[in-house]
């Protein structure tokens, strides 16, 4: 079987962390995250919460994986963006 080579990626305000990870072909998302061992450098992660996706778009764990992918790991929002702007245009 193929081996595939991707990143798994989570981002803090002050810097983020990238782990580059090789697979068997076929893997998927939470292979990759446990792969990684993401979560030992990382243990506030909520990872049976956390939203989590490939270059931007939301998958669920159990998405097979291609050569190349930047699996990501979101974290929750402290504001929500439209609150932020209706605040911003009464003030305005």
């Amino acid at each position: 079987m193929s081996e595939i080579s991707v990143s798994v990626v989570y981002a803090l305000p002050e810097r983020a962390t990238e782990i580059e990870v090789r697979l068997s072909g076929g893997a998927t998302v939470a292979d990759a995250i446990a792969r990684s061992r993401i979560a030992e450098q990382h243990p506030e992660i909520d990872f049976a919460r956390a939203a989590i996706g490939i270059f931007g778009r939301e998958v669920r764990r159990d998405a097979t994986l291609a050569d190349g992918d930047r699996v990501e790991i979101y974290r929750p929002l402290i504001a929500d963006a439209k609150d932020i702007r209706r605040k911003r245009a009464k003030r305005a």
